[in-house]
């Protein structure tokens, strides 16, 4: 019975962090002053190869699946379908999120303005995340290649296992800007995440929510 409660709680913090996660992610590319890295990488991947976001993101993470999986050194069905099934959902909310927030005029905010939204986005990504990974149910192959770095290389280092997960997002951003020439959705806030995501997420893993605990699997 414990149990079955306990997977109960994870299921809500679940679906609210998947819901806070695309919300915050749109409410950084609204304010058009750079959003989380990997947010950023797929903005601006999406408009190298000309392909919608929504898609792209939903590319992009099966990509970064099959990346986990080789970290992993087998073959896990569990984790690559939770994976995928976060991906979906997540990769077209955000693009529809942008809509919203585009309408309720973010993107006319003055420049105080948008800083300040900017912040609170990007709070709110790294709270999204912390949440879900220690709910460990489903979760975005991009955060899981943080939370496998984390706990399987890295001997439990948030702060660490984000800063190397950002080799491949950055690398993307850099080919995006070689072949294109413009750069999108990359500023004060992608300078932000790189140095506080980290930071924050391990904050948050004791402050919000903290009778919900890391369910480590790696």
């Amino acid at each position: 019975m414990a149990k079955m409660k306990d997977y109960g709680q994870r299921m809500r913090f679940l679906g609210f962090s998947i819901l806070l996660n695309s919300a915050a992610n749109a409410l950084t590319i609204s304010t058009n002053l750079g959003s989380a890295v990997w947010t950023g990488s797929s903005v601006n991947l999406s408009n190298w190869i000309h392909v919608p976001l929504g898609t792209t993101l939903f590319l992009y993470g099966i990509a970064v699946t099959l990346l986990n999986q080789a970290l992993l050194g087998k073959f896990d069905r569990r984790r690559f379908i939770s994976n995928l099934l976060y991906i979906l959902p997540f990769s077209y909310l955000v693009e529809w999120f942008g809509y919203f927030w585009n309408w309720l005029g973010v993107n006319q905010l003055n420049l105080t303005g948008r800083i300040i939204v900017d912040i609170i986005g990007l709070f709110g990504v790294a709270f999204a995340v912390s949440i879900y990974q220690r709910c460990n149910i489903i979760m975005h192959p991009n955060d899981d290649l943080a939370y496998i770095l984390r706990f399987k290389y890295l001997r439990g280092s948030a702060v660490l296992a984000q800063w190397v997960s950002y080799l491949p997002p950055l690398t993307i951003i850099v080919l995006a800007y070689l072949f294109t020439g413009d750069l999108h959705a990359i500023g004060f806030g992608t300078v932000w995440a790189l140095i506080t995501q980290g930071i924050v997420m391990a904050w948050a893993d004791f402050h919000v929510f903290p009778r919900l605990k890391h369910h480590v699997d790696v």
